[in-house]
């Protein structure tokens, strides 16, 4: 490492030498081309006087017009160009800088075109002019990237694009590929019978011979609950902090792949790890989970920073704030491209403090006069701790009820993120030894899951919970997008109960762990990156991101929005889109942790919105003549009171088509469903424009 900072420093003194050098030669030529601007400038005021007005504004104008051409900031090197007086040679010159800064972020005009009066003494120009060079230099850092590395990685995401959660990408070079995140997604209303969404990992078997490994960034379910699906079909080695990999142990636990702990590898938060060809620091980030993480990826083209999930929290309840520094230091050493948050892109200002909600929950603790029930994500601990410690603090026993909740909690309490003594914490079966003012509840179901614990106490089928009028419920969570049916759901089964709902009314109740405009704006001004992809949100938020990446001078040609299956090649001169992968959904029974195919999905959807019908009958094999009337039944398409009339209809035209059709005696069962399946539905769709499931049954006999 000594050696190495040595190099680091003689290759920094090597560079200022250059640049001094440079800034030197520079002046010099200024000041040569000073004298002979002030010269052809006097020259031409004297011919301007003899001139018409007119004249002598169209001269005046094309001085003006000459002046800025010859402006040494109009070049991309910062280097002065002579003119040789010809407008032609001059404007093929300007049209050829277009051309070569095409691709590159710009200056601001005023800065580009400063206009320094003959009268200013040479040293005091000179001054100013090395001013303007440093300003220039120190916003935009990605300059110092080698443009001749011959460096290029790809960047695919598999999710988290076009949705929230979801979280999963691929960054690979010609020799070596990462995972960013494995994360799983909520299904909508038209997904029946489906619990979770998992990434689709096709293009991952394509290239699984290169992956080096997974790189997780935290430990929410959205970044970590679909890698036991992926283990089941490739694994790799696993990096991530201690309490990220802890909750993924719990997770390979409860899918029977305890045995794949052996892939777990520990970080140290600014440590640089080398996997395969490319070098990944984790650097600490604030967000609505312990121990997240942002991600610092040095590669063959350049320096890649990925922030993951985040918010700038100043004043976080663990005390570790985000290391801003190391933002800085990578964005002064020039980054390459910047990958940020999307999900919060829409909101100005700042996004509050997590230290907000505490004082909530004082407020809400000492109006409750009975038992108080806590709802929110399991992975939030901060939150939860800040349940727990008013709890404390209020006199109440704090009951965890919940498979998720009681398992996060288990497992930050070991590792030292919870510091809250056993004697404050009592099973579900023991609530009844207390008043209910000494009950502190914390549980799952913020999202209204059908199966979470606090669902299944507003429908009073809890086995320990039964809700009085008494109690205070508190939500602490907004909807996830998909999931607003669900809590408004949830909430009308609640205040049925009797129960008191705390929820939106209070208006820190809860606070997003997501960066709003002006943390996504800090972020884009201490890195500086050439390229920018907002990743992490719908096509909204990253279209909004990448509009304030625009106003924090990243060029809008270097700026690319992406969806889930875009690939994108990234070197030091360019980015583009390269083409698309595979990428999509699976869906997930959690009851049986197995997968529903699409097919099935779509047949249950098909189900819900057209129906069915059922057709029956029997045909003599030998006469191909129908043995007795067909049995027809509808579900889903006809109203009771019409069922008897259409399923006339469809007997009349089967028993009519089969009259004037001659089946072979060779004929297939499945040959004459077929047949009859196409004639009702060119019937159903011409006279009830709908296009319901249609079963033939035929027995030949």
């Amino acid at each position: 490492m000594g050696e190495e900072n040595q190099k680091e420093a003689l290759n920094i003194a090597n560079e200022e030498n250059q640049e001094q050098s440079k800034s030197e030669q520079t002046s010099q030529e200024l000041s040569t081309q000073n004298k002979e601007e002030s010269k052809q400038t006097n020259q031409e005021a004297d011919t301007q006087s003899q001139e018409t007005p007119q004249a002598q504004e169209n001269n005046q104008e094309s001085t003006q017009k000459r002046q800025r051409a010859q402006n040494p900031f109009r070049n991309r090197n910062g280097q002065n160009r002579q003119q040789n007086g010809n407008n032609r040679g001059s404007n093929q010159k300007r049209n050829n800088n277009n051309r070569n800064n095409r691709g590159r972020a710009t200056m601001p005009r005023a800065a580009i075109r400063m206009k320094i009066d003959s009268s200013v003494p040479p040293e005091m120009k000179k001054a100013i002019l090395d001013n303007e060079r440093v300003q220039k230099d120190r916003m935009e850092p990605w300059r110092k990237i080698n443009l001749n590395s011959g460096g290029k990685v790809r960047f695919t995401p598999l999710g988290g694009l076009g949705e929230i959660g979801g979280n999963m990408a691929v960054l690979e070079t010609e020799t070596t590929a990462i995972i960013i995140d494995v994360g799983m997604s909520f299904p909508d209303e038209t997904m029946h019978g489906v619990d979770i969404l998992v990434p689709d990992f096709s293009y991952l078997h394509t290239i699984k011979d290169k992956i080096k490994g997974i790189v997780i960034t935290h430990g929410h379910e959205d970044h970590i609950g679909a890698i036991p699906y992926l283990f089941k079909e490739l694994k790799f080695p696993i990096y991530a902090t201690p309490l990220v990999l802890a909750m993924i142990a719990n997770k390979l636990d409860e899918h029977r792949l305890s045995v794949d702990k052996k892939y777990f590898r520990y970080v140290t938060k600014r440590e640089v790890y080398e996997i395969g060809d490319l070098k990944v620091e984790w650097m600490h980030a604030t967000h609505s989970i312990v121990d997240a993480s942002s991600l610092a990826i040095q590669t063959p083209a350049g320096i890649i920073i990925h922030t993951a999930d985040f918010k700038v929290d100043h004043t976080p309840v663990d005390g570790y704030t985000m290391d801003l520094h190391r933002f800085a230091y990578y964005g002064q050493k020039g980054v390459l491209c910047l990958m940020s948050d999307s999900t919060n892109s829409h909101n100005p200002g700042f996004t509050k403090s997590e230290k907000v909600v505490g004082k909530t929950f004082d407020e809400l603790f000492e109006k409750a006069n009975g038992r108080v029930i806590m709802s929110t994500f399991s992975s939030n601990v901060h939150r939860i701790y800040q349940a727990m410690e008013r709890g404390v603090k209020h006199g109440r026993k704090i009951c965890v009820i919940g498979r998720s909740m009681e398992r996060n909690i288990e497992t930050t309490r070991k590792l030292g993120y919870i510091d809250i003594g056993e004697e404050h914490f009592i099973e579900p079966h023991e609530i009844g030894r207390f008043r209910d003012d000494e009950i502190l509840v914390v549980t799952t179901g913020s999202q209204g899951e059908t199966m979470a614990a606090l669902s299944r106490m507003a429908t009073d089928e809890h086995r320990h919970i039964k809700l009085k009028p008494s109690d205070t419920v508190i939500i602490s969570a907004s909807a996830i997008p998909g999931n607003e049916a669900s809590v408004s759901k949830l909430m009308n089964l609640l205040l049925k109960s009797g129960v008191t709902v705390r929820y939106k009314e209070f208006s820190d109740i809860h606070v997003s762990g997501h960066a709003s405009q002006e943390e996504q704006k800090l972020i884009l001004r201490l890195v500086q990156p050439k390229f920018f992809l907002p990743v992490h949100g719908e096509y909204n938020h990253i279209a909004k991101h990448a509009q304030t990446a625009i106003e924090c001078g990243v060029d809008e040609r270097n700026i690319l929005l992406m969806s889930d299956g875009d690939q994108v090649e990234i070197t030091p001169k360019y980015i583009k889109k390269v083409r698309t992968v595979k990428a999509g959904k699976r869906y997930i029974d959690n009851q049986s942790n197995k997968e529903i195919y699409a097919d099935v999905v779509d047949d249950r959807q098909k189900l819900a919105t057209e129906g069915i019908v059922n057709i029956i009958m029997q045909i003599e094999e030998q006469t191909g003549k129908l043995v007795d009337k067909p049995i027809v039944m509808a579900h889903g398409l006809i109203a009771n009171k019409d069922k008897k009339r259409f399923e006339e209809e469809i007997v009349d035209l089967v028993v009519k088509y089969l009259e004037v059709t001659n089946i072979e005696k060779s004929a297939h069962n499945k040959v004459i469903e077929d047949e009859i399946r196409n004639i009702v539905k060119r019937f159903i769709i011409k006279k009830y424009k709908s296009y319901p499931f249609i079963i033939p049954t035929v027995f030949l006999v």
